[in-house]
């Protein structure tokens, strides 16, 4: 299976976004964002829309990781077809405790992208967690 120049585009620009997650650059974590997004992140609110309400969003999620983000894609699938695409996977997400110990549980992404100017922006992101219908407890212990 060959991989389309759309895909080899959207992996550089998921592993930009990775490694600004992982150092705490919003500027550069949300430069991969269209200004029109729409995002249903895993805490805080239903939905964010907009790439201002996203941008402080992070602002805020960082505050909760003053010792560094953790992050890794598994499983990352792509789809392209014209200026629109789609990717999805599961992904280790967290931070480090003041002992430096991992603070972590696996998530679900989904992201979709349209090609505007020449880059691949993120339009839709959707970041969740399984949860146990009878408890209504999230699942951060969910492995893959």
């Amino acid at each position: 299976m060959s991989t389309s120049n759309e895909e080899i585009e959207i992996r550089a620009s998921i592993e930009q976004w990775e490694a600004a997650m992982r150092t705490g650059k919003v500027d550069e974590i949300v430069k991969h964002y269209a200004d029109n997004l729409v995002a249903y992140d895993a805490v805080m609110k239903l939905q964010f829309v907009g790439k201002k309400a996203y941008t402080d969003h992070w602002h805020a999620c960082m505050e909760f990781a003053p010792h560094g983000m953790i992050y890794e894609a598994r499983d990352l699938v792509i789809h392209t077809e014209g200026s629109i695409a789609f990717s999805y996977n599961l992904a280790r997400c967290g931070g480090y405790d003041d002992q430096g110990n991992e603070q972590f549980s696996w998530m679900r992404v989904t992201r979709g992208y349209r090609k505007m100017n020449g880059q691949w922006l993120v339009i839709h992101e959707h970041f969740s967690s399984p949860f146990d219908m009878e408890s209504g407890k999230v699942l951060f212990d969910a492995t893959p």
